[in-house]
């Protein structure tokens, strides 16, 4: 192998991608202009990186713009049409791409598309019979027990719920408990379904076999389970399926927090007004708790499951010591939001401070003053509701605050959103690509042969593997040179890589011709081809990495390259740390080097 044999260019990159220079690397990005010369592919953008070279300086204040999403581009894109505007969003400002999105939907489908409807457990009771299933798709920080608890009481059947948590040795139980309510009239809580795969063919035969003739016209059968194979297809298809999610950004946590109470429930204790005050605090703690998980490390060092039922613990509390004495204990509210009911999840000493810390920011007497700002922009306060109507006050109040927060009410800078606007920027496209229909029409490129097209490039462009006793034999161990020990090591990584990467390309190209059986796994690796990510079977042995397919193909030839280099010229004057397989291994190598000259010195 040959470092003149390796060719980075254009790797599995659809359409006519436009050839150009970069008029400006100081502020555009390599991977911002790559994407803005795909772009010019299109038909619609034809003429497009023409056009922004000679506007660089228009274009430079898009791209420097606060808000990207909503100002007007430069001549003479001015006009582009909503979804033609996201494309260029996608390329120029990733991180401004779902707030784009959002525009787009309100503007093409209205308001209420965008913000989620409260969870009414009651309208999908309704739509169930007494042979239909109502399922419970869990996720995380998801909590649906105490909206059936209240939906049985509801209903006056809250001594008839009848609950069990499956597991090892439970199916027997809860086969007895199905088969005595379907006779008594029972509602049958079977949760955590995922865990009793086992039983699962046996509750897919008793669902099968329920006779509405014989089954009391009470009873229903309410299943909880976490995304899971083995859950029996014909139940899920029979059955109501809900999904109670976190709701996302601060108003809508706010707001389904506020659904759920009235005037009455805002009107408890002896000091309605600093219960009222206090309550929204404790609900804007809540909220903010579950927001910061989205920026990562930055939020909190471990990904909580915060959810209702401790705001719910805290709001029984707050009632409780308000109405208990006469002067609000805010130290004890704290330790028991922040500590206690809070802190009983928290596992790391470095969030249990930042609890601390925002919750003293709430439960304070400031918050019973007029209108007590919680942000530098005054955005967020306490507001002063209407004695008469305090639950249509704060409704007014939280539906005027924006859609998405920004960082600053957060505590943190702007720039503490770019990483998770972006991340979330990259899953939505990955769920959009893998939305796209299978089959092409108008006589294009069918999926397989682009999925052909781009395997034979890839396969074309990929190096030999090295030979790694000859590299061993011109690069010995030895104690003064310990950096031929992590190249022997680098190379024996990238091998490892390169082998699974030639035998699976060749092997994908066979069976799209018929000539060997198309598994699972080279089917799934052809999807992944043609979705632009990287296959599973090469990212087990592959570095870690978070790009896509066609940038993580160019940065691995790179890394070879500069293995390549190495190997035919011995030792670069400047080793590319980020470039190797383990860098720690490197480092090591490099203080062994140093403590061997200082021996030798002495």
């Amino acid at each position: 192998m040959c470092s003149s044999d390796l060719t980075i260019s254009g790797v599995g990159t659809p359409g006519a991608k436009v050839e150009m220079a970069n008029p400006d690397p100081d502020w555009i990005e390599s991977n911002v202009w790559n994407d803005l010369c795909v772009l010019g592919g299109l038909p619609a953008f034809k003429d497009f990186p023409v056009k922004f070279t000679e506007s660089l300086v228009k274009w430079k204040r898009v791209f420097d713009s606060i808000e990207p999403h909503v100002i007007e581009f430069p001549a003479p894109y001015g006009t582009l049409s909503g979804l033609k505007r996201l494309c260029v969003l996608r390329c120029l400002r990733r991180d401004k791409l779902m707030d784009g999105i959002q525009l787009f939907v309100i503007g093409e489908m209205g308001q209420k598309y965008v913000e989620p409807p409260p969870f009414d457990l009651r309208a999908c009771y309704d739509d169930s019979t007494i042979t239909n299933p109502l399922v419970f798709i869990l996720s995380t920080g998801s909590d649906p027990n105490k909206d059936l608890l209240e939906l049985a009481e509801g209903q006056g059947m809250l001594d008839k719920l009848k609950s069990i948590a499956l597991g090892q040795g439970q199916g027997v139980i809860a086969a007895k408990m199905i088969e005595k309510g379907m006779t008594d009239g029972d509602w049958v809580l079977l949760q955590n379904c995922h865990l009793c795969i086992s039983w699962m063919p046996e509750l897919e035969r008793i669902v099968e076999e329920m006779d509405p003739e014989k089954i009391h016209p009470d009873f229903r059968l309410w299943l909880t389970s976490m995304p899971s194979k083995a859950f029996p297809t014909p139940v899920l298809q029979n059955s109501v399926k809900m999904t109670k999610e976190p709701p996302r950004g601060l108003r809508a946590n706010l707001k389904t927090t506020y659904l759920k109470l009235d005037d009455a429930k805002l009107s408890l204790t002896d000091k309605p007004m600093a219960f009222r005050k206090l309550m929204f605090g404790l609900c804007f703690f809540h909220a903010l708790a579950i927001e910061r998980k989205k920026f990562g490390p930055l939020g909190w060092n471990v990904g909580y499951s915060f959810n209702e039922t401790d705001l719910d613990i805290c709001a029984s509390q707050l009632e409780l010591y308000i109405g208990a004495y006469d002067e609000v204990p805010y130290k004890v509210l704290q330790q028991l939001t922040s500590v206690v009911n809070y802190g009983g999840r928290i596992t790391d000493d470095k969030d249990m401070r930042t609890a601390d810390i925002i919750v003293n920011d709430f439960l304070i007497p400031k918050m019973l003053s007029d209108n007590y700002k919680f942000s530098r922009s005054g955005t967020y306060f306490s507001i002063n509701p209407d004695p008469d109507a305090p639950h249509k006050s704060y409704m007014e109040y939280i539906d005027s605050l924006p859609l998405n927060p920004d960082p600053e009410v957060f505590g943190m800078h702007d720039n503490a959103a770019i990483t998770c606007a972006m991340n979330e920027a990259e899953d939505n496209c990955a769920i959009i690509v893998s939305l796209q229909p299978r089959v092409s029409s108008g006589g294009g490129l069918t999926r397989e042969d682009v999925m052909a097209a781009t395997a034979k490039e890839m396969e074309k462009k990929l190096p030999a593997m090295w030979d790694l006793e000859a590299v061993s034999m011109q690069f010995p161990t030895t104690y003064s040179e310990c950096l031929n020990t992590t190249l022997v090591q680098e190379t024996t990584r990238f091998n490892a890589l390169l082998k699974v990467m030639h035998r699976t390309l060749y092997l994908f190209q066979l069976a799209l011709k018929g000539l060997v059986v198309l598994s699972a796994e080279l089917e799934a690796m052809g999807n992944a081809l043609f979705d632009m990510r990287v296959p599973d079977p090469w990212v087990g042995k592959a570095y870690p990495s978070l790009k896509p397919l066609t940038a993580w193909f160019e940065d691995l030839v790179r890394r070879l390259v500069f293995l390549q280099t190495w190997i035919e010229q011995g030792n670069p004057p400047v080793y590319w740390l980020s470039g190797f397989f383990f860098p720690q291994g490197f480092m090591t190598a490099n203080l062994q080097i140093g403590r061997a000259s200082c021996r030798e010195r002495v």
